[in-house]
Formats: structure tokens, C-alpha cells, sequence
């Protein structure tokens, strides 16, 4: 069954491609070997998930597998992993294999990364399920724009109102869906999101509309620029420190920026879940019944929750304006969104290193599908699948808990 309904939906997909035979008609050329290729492949990886189910049934669940052993033993070591892997991305531009496209890869992931800490604040600490997240990239893009624009700000000037600019509209989003939960919230966000693209779209004398916004300046180094050449009476970064001039000192430069943010990030939001505001976010994902017998009020909690991850995607959004400098409202659609969401689901629930993993995962892996350009995103999703059968709760689903209790036996009674 599961065959053919693969071969049902392979037959318009990749049974057919059109082709020009010139005086402006098209013909239609078939691939049916294509179709009998899904068909099998479907076949066969239906039954070995078959296969595996009848050897597990009996069982309620296996404990001791390969992610969750790494998820310990991850966590017991957290410091030297994470150490090693900072001075991996530190030394990625100057190892002997780096190149341009390899740093600006590892720049999108940095971004990726950076957003999916920022939902994760919202979805996995706090429990609240957003599907308008890129609404709060979108903000923190055009603010820096706009403050660009008209008033010649810089990119380190700009950064600060981004995020507060971006915290407001996600306090503005809370007080409306204060009271709703599940599937409710997340249609209500997900009308969010696309009201602030429509915005964008159709707000022409101040975003541009369709055409963006373009000649977003670029971050300097302590106001050096990273050009061949500048007005008279500015130094650019290579003739202060007497380097020759190549193109990849700025992509280098907008690199460690990314990982700056992407580091601070993650320092904010472990502090944050370790505060009285963290685990409060922890106890209403957990049951806000009960939250509120506890004294906690839900709305401050729900409303910090909207507002700090917004105030981390703005600030990523202020990011990606002036790596691109050029931005337009379809660099936010839905499917940010959904990618987003993808990464923090994918890497587990609150995890930091889940999500690290998961951003690697989604963004290289269409990256390596370039030779299969065609079937580029049917892997892509197919690899989603997979990860969501075999690893339903994340690739790193096991947290450690935000606080501890010492056991009585070793507790010191002072006098």
C-alpha cells in the first residue's frame, strides 16, 4: 500500500517534466523508471520499518539506544564538548580545506542556530507552540533597514533596537493568545506571521513592497571598512593592519560576528533556564494548572517567554540584513518558519545541543543533495521522516534537570 501510493504521488512529481521543442510549445517527456525507483525505494524502506516494529513489539520502549547513550554522555561532558567545539568554529576560516562557500555555509548555520535557541525559548522551555517565528526575524531586519535608511545608523548601533523593536512585537503577539493553547495558539501565530509578510509586502512608501530594501551598509571593524577602497580620510581594515586586499576578510569578518552572537546566545538562554523565569517557563510547559496553583501568574511568564525569543530572533534578523544587504518580504515566508520549528523539534525539546545537531543536519544536508539537484528537497524530506520515525522526540531528547535537590545525607547543617 504504501508503494503505491508512493507511485500515485510520483507520478506528477517526477513522471512527467516538460521540455521546450521550440516556435513556444512544450513537449512532455516521461520518467517512469523514476517512478519505479520511489516506488521500490518506498517499498522496501516500508518494510524494513515494518520489520523493525514486530522485533520491538512486547516492548514498550528501547531505552538503551545510540542517541540516548550520546545524550548522556554528552551531558556529563558538556564543557569539553562544547570547548572543542567552539575552537573548531573558531579555526574553521583558517584550516587548510576552509574556502569562501565553507564559511558562508557555516554562517547560515550560525543563523539557523541562533534562531532555533530563540524558539526554543518559546517552544521548548516554555512550551507554547509558534509558527510565526520568522514575523520576529522579519522585524529585527527591516528595523536596522529602516534606522540604516534614515536615520545612518550602523550595524552595532542598529543591533540593540532591533531586539527591542522585535521583544515588542512579541509582547504585542502574547496578550492575544494569553488564554489559548495546542493547536489554537499555533494557527493564531502562524495568522501572525503572515500578517506581518502581507505588511511588508503591501507597505510600499516604507518597506519597499516587493523590491526590499537594498544598500543595507555593511558591519565594519571599529569603523574600518572591508573595502578595495573609501572616501578620502578613511582607513579600510586592510591598510590599517598593511594587509592586501581580498574579498574574503569580510565574509571571514561577518563569520565570527554570527559565532559571537550565536555563543552570547547561548550563555543567555542556559542562564536564563537556570533562573526563577526559566524554570517557571519549565513549570507551565509542564501543566499551567498547576503553575497556577503554585502562585505563578502565566501571563508575566507566557509574555517573557514571546518577548525573549523575539528579542533573540531580531537581533538574528538585524544579523541577516547586513550579511545580505539586500532584504525583501520573500526571505520571510512560512517555510523559515516551518524550518525553524523543524530544528528545534528535531533536535529535542529544550535541548541546546539538539538543536546545534539539528541546524548541522537541516541545512547542510541540501547542500550535499547539489549533485541530485532535481530530488534535492524529496531527500530533504524524506531524511525528516526518517529522523521523526526512528527519533520521535528529538535526536537529543534526554535534558538534564534546571535544578537539582541534594540528597539530605549530604547536606552540611550549619550552626
Amino acid at each position: 500500500m504504501a508503494a503505491l501510493v508512493a507511485t500515485l504521488l510520483a507520478l506528477p512529481l517526477v513522471g512527467a517534466q516538460t521540455y521546450d521543442i521550440g516556435g513556444g510549445a512544450l513537449g512532455i517527456r516521461t520518467h517512469f523508471d523514476w517512478v519505479a525507483m520511489a516506488a521500490a525505494a518506498v517499498f522496501a524502506g516500508r518494510l524494513a520499518l515494518h520489520l523493525q516494529q514486530r522485533l520491538r513489539r512486547g516492548r514498550e520502549m528501547v531505552d538503551e539506544t545510540v542517541f540516548a547513550r550520546l545524550a548522556v554522555w554528552g551531558n556529563r561532558r558538556a564543557l569539553p564538548l562544547t570547548l572543542t567545539g567552539i575552537a573548531f568554529a573558531v579555526a574553521l576560516p583558517f584550516l587548510p580545506f576552509s574556502s569562501r562557500y565553507l564559511i558562508d555555509l557555516g554562517t547560515t548555520v550560525l543563523i539557523y542556530i541562533m534562531l532555533g535557541w530563540g524558539l526554543n525559548v518559546v517552544v521548548g522551555l516554555a512550551g507554547l507552540l509558534d509558527l510565526g517565528y520568522v514575523a520576529f526575524y522579519a522585524v529585527g531586519a527591516y528595523t536596522f533597514a529602516l534606522l540604516a535608511r534614515h536615520l545612518g545608523l550602523t550595524f552595532w548601533q542598529a543591533l540593540p533596537f532591533s531586539g527591542v523593536v522585535a521583544a515588542s512585537f512579541g509582547v504585542i503577539l502574547g496578550f492575544p493568545v494569553l488564554r489559548l493553547r495546542g493547536d489554537y495558539l499555533a494557527i493564531v501565530t502562524l495568522g501572525f506571521g503572515e500578517i506581518i509578510r502581507i505588511i511588508l509586502l503591501n507597505w510600499s512608501p516604507v518597506t519597499g513592497g516587493p523590491n526590499g530594501i537594498s544598500d543595507i551598509p555593511r558591519p565594519s571593524f571599529f569603523g574600518l571598512p572591508f573595502a578595495h577602497s573609501a572616501p578620502e580620510g578613511v582607513t579600510t581594515f586592510h591598510q590599517f593592519f598593511g594587509l592586501e586586499f581580498s574579498a574574503t576578510q569580510r565574509v571571514t569578518y561577518i563569520y565570527f560576528v554570527i559565532l559571537a552572537l550565536a555563543l552570547v546566545t547561548n550563555l543567555f538562554t542556559l542562564r536564563l533556564r537556570k533562573l526563577p523565569i526559566g524554570r517557571a517557563w519549565e513549570a507551565l510547559r509542564e501543566d499551567e494548572v498547576a503553575c497556577r496553583a503554585l502562585g505563578i501568574n502565566p501571563t508575566n511568564v507566557k509574555l517573557s517567554a514571546f518577548g525573549i525569543g523575539a528579542m533573540l530572533g531580531g537581533i538574528a534578523g538585524c544579523f541577516f540584513a547586513t550579511r545580505q544587504g539586500f532584504i525583501s518580504p520573500e526571505s520571510f515566508t512560512f517555510i523559515e518558519s516551518a524550518t525553524i520549528l523543524a530544528i528545534v523539534v528535531l533536535g529535542g525539546m529544550g535541548s541546546q545541543m539538539g538543536v546545534v545537531l539539528a541546524a548541522l543536519l537541516l541545512v547542510t544536508l541540501p547542500e550535499f543533495g547539489r549533485a541530485f539537484a532535481e530530488f534535492r528537497m524529496l531527500i530533504f524530506g524524506a531524511a525528516m521522516v526518517a529522523i521523526m520515525v526512528w527519533r520521535p522526540r528529538g535526536l537529543l531528547a534526554h535534558r538534564e534537570p534546571s535544578l537539582r535537590l541534594v540528597p539530605k545525607s549530604t547536606r552540611v547543617l550549619w550552626p
